[in-house]
């Protein structure tokens, strides 16, 4: 047995173990890194904001605003055949409602009530009602009896079914128009699919508002040049949307919308991020934000009306203040413009809804704007909300099941997208390691026959990958240093465990957390307790890291190349072959990072995602959306980044589907070729992951 003094000097020990604070608080690198980024974006953008001095400055930005939009979100769709038609009626005193089928896309149908006064005299104000996130969408008592109530007071309403709500659910439980999800989940599970191809929720819903004014211009008893959008909650931003697409809008009324802009200098980790619809991916590089959806509306009536609890009891703790300040921002437009009087913000104390304030101060203000002769309104019109049976326009309250609309699920599924090629450090945006310091170590000790080192290592402003090193007593150049990357982090770190087993069988280990794993998963961000715990997940960090032009896959991916130089840096390791081992989701940066270094001995991937496209084969997929990024399968997928990787070898031990299932070999052969060009690739039944696996793998000849 070797003496300790052989592995490592007391006094070596001694000094170690006796420093005080220095370790990190890493549990603020990510934070820390996300918050320099949005900082940069708040400053981008409001540099050209200070620039909008006169009309033609503001015009300019505007169409700038327009322009972005359809680019951020995936370009503007085309207009086709609506196919329009009525599957129904009813009357009520004062009003008669219209059910309405139509096509937004070919095939995508929109269920809709149309809401006809039935006193007054045509041509009416039109009024577009965009719903919140109620799963039941336009049969919401409170959406509802604003419609009814505009109706009574003389403008004709158009209220659709977003997509996932109502009669357009697309992910039903055992009623077809509810969903098994919830609202937000339903807009969010294609959405995150979408991406993958270049498309976006936010896209399809702003086009479903677009196609639906449309019908609505076109009805004779509306007046064109009267139309309006209003909403609550995701309606209310959705009406935002549509202000920065569609000029034919004469006035807007958002309720309650989300108004927190997310590149903010008072960043609040991660950020305000929301549903798929509302997070604009890759704004912030491009100095653009929720704010500037409605610039392009001015100098036309604009009323923002919010909920003063929404900064702690649905949005986050700046919700309120960014919302005063970016309004700020939006009357100096509106002075400029000659027409101050035409912006307007309104709160109520009251809880996030479409209270009786809020739907009296809708009334009131496109009564100022849209009417002739504007009436003082008071009270609201007497309302009586229907069963949401009344309101269906297909027989059991299912477009899909009864009229057999496409889902956007099938929609991304189906189509074909054209490849070309493109640098994968771009597309991910990972950025180069530091240079300079890129690795530290600040602790050692021993287990029996290992010593271990405690290091760090620089990888991007702010954010240090921490790292055990197990070292053998009697080292072997000839063997590759092992980097074992786990979905839970570097968590077999004890005696006898894997990282032990490794070193005792004569192997240097690196044993990492990635940004978001272990050590490196972020403090809670401020704020009440239900809005921080629910936000400080994967999902939402993914969501902000996108928005912010930092996709989490990139950060991690920069992480892993900032280990491997950080491994080469030491004269000991200089020479030495390193070799990649991970597991679950850490498969898939671990294969970028190899492909983007290009000098990894080996690969072990155990149990990981076979490709992107089986993600766009499964309505219920299981994968981390930290390892999504925008316009990935219009460029590659992992099948031909392995491809690439050659003469690498690489070992892919028990792929899953898109749902997460283990793929036979046969399945998975058919994808990863075991000859011809593909040599390299070695495929395994199981995806082990314990010494035995690796050690068979790292011992076999590349």
């Amino acid at each position: 047995m070797l003496a300790l003094g052989t592995l490592l000097p007391h006094a070596s020990i001694a000094q170690k173990t006796a420093r005080q604070g220095i370790y990190r608080d890493y549990s603020r690198c990510l934070p820390d890194f996300l918050t320099g980024l949005a900082r940069e974006g708040a400053r981008r953008r409001e540099a050209a904001i200070a620039k909008l001095t006169n009309a033609a400055s503001v015009a300019e930005r505007q169409r700038w605003v327009t322009k972005t939009f359809w680019e951020l979100v995936g370009g503007m769709p085309e207009r086709t055949p609506l196919n329009a038609r009525t599957t129904g009626s009813f009357e009520r005193k004062g009003y008669r409602v219209e059910k309405l089928v139509y096509e937004s896309q070919p095939g995508l149908m929109i269920s809709a009530n149309l809401y006809l006064p039935t006193t007054g005299t045509a041509p009416y104000p039109g009024v577009l009602f965009q719903m919140g996130h109620a799963t039941n969408g336009k049969a919401y008592p409170l959406y509802q009896t604003c419609c009814q109530g505009l109706a009574r007071l003389g403008y004709v309403v158009l209220a659709f079914d977003p997509m996932g709500q109502g009669e357009r659910t697309y992910y039903p439980g055992p009623q077809a128009f509810l969903t098994r999800l919830d609202a937000d989940e339903e807009h969010t599970r294609p959405g995150r699919q979408m991406l993958l191809k270049g498309r976006t929720s936010t896209r399809l819903q702003t086009w479903d508002a677009v196609r639906s004014l449309d019908v609505l211009a076109a009805h004779p008893m509306v007046d064109p040049k009267r139309l309006a959008s209003t909403g609550t909650s995701g309606g209310g931003t959705n009406t935002m949307l549509l202000a920065a697409v569609d000029s034919r809008l004469a006035a807007a009324a958002s309720s309650c919308p989300n108004t927190e802009n997310v590149a903010i200098m008072d960043f609040n980790t991660p950020g305000s991020t929301d549903d798929a619809e509302q997070n604009l991916v890759n704004s912030a590089p491009v100095g653009f934000d929720r704010w500037d959806l409605v610039y392009p509306l001015a100098p036309k009536p604009f009323l923002v009306a919010v909920s003063e609890r929404d900064f702690f009891g649905t949005y986050s703790p700046r919700y309120i203040s960014n919302g005063l300040q970016e309004f700020a921002k939006l009357e100096k437009v509106y002075q400029v413009l000659g027409k101050p009087e035409c912006a307007r913000w309104y709160s109520t104390p009251l809880p996030h809804s479409l209270a009786y304030a809020m739907r009296l101060e809708i009334y009131r203000w496109f009564e100022r704007w849209l009417q002739p002769t504007p009436r003082v309104i008071d009270e609201e019109p007497e309302t009586h909300p229907e069963p949401d049976e009344q309101l269906f326009v297909t027989p059991h309250g299912s477009l899909v099941n009864d009229f057999g609309s496409v889902t956007p699920f099938r929609m991304n599924r189906d189509r074909q997208v054209k490849r070309t090629p493109i640098a994968l450090n771009s597309l991910i945006r990972s950025d180069a390691p530091p240079v300079a310091a890129p690795l530290t170590v600040l602790g050692e000790t021993r287990f029996r026959v290992s010593r271990i080192e405690a290091v760090e290592f620089a990888s991007a402003p702010s954010v240090w990958a921490p790292a055990w090193i197990y070292r053998p007593a009697k080292e072997d150049p000839a063997k590759p240093v092992l980097v074992l990357l786990e979905p839970a982090g570097r968590v077999e770190w004890a005696e006898g465990k894997l990282y032990d087993q490794l070193a005792m069988a004569g192997y240097v280990v690196c044993a990492p957390d990635l940004r978001n794993q272990g050590d490196l998963r972020p403090e809670f961000g401020r704020g009440v307790r239900g809005h921080a715990a629910s936000h400080n997940s994967e999902e939402h960090y993914a969501w902000s890291s996108l928005i912010l032009g930092k996709p989490l896959l990139g950060q991690r991916v920069t992480d892993i190349r900032a280990i491997l130089q950080g491994l080469r840096s030491r004269p000991e390791f200089a020479r030495r072959p390193i070799a990649i081992a991970a597991s679950g989701f850490t498969t898939v940066p671990a294969l970028f990072a190899a492909a983007i270094d290009k000098r990894v001995d080996r690969l072990y991937l155990s149990g990981g995602l076979i490709s992107f496209e089986e993600l766009c084969q499964v309505q219920d997929y299981r994968e981390p959306f930290g390892n999504f990024v925008p316009d990935l399968l219009l460029h590659t997928d992992l099948p031909a980044i392995a491809a690439d990787l050659a003469p690498c070898p690489i070992t892919l031990a028990g792929a899953v589907d898109g749902a997460g299932r283990a793929l036979p070999v046969e399945r998975m052969r058919a994808v990863y070729p075991e000859s011809g060009p593909a040599a390299h690739i070695r495929l395994e039944a199981d995806a082990r992951w314990n010494a035995e696996a690796i050690l068979q793998w790292a011992r076999s000849r590349p």
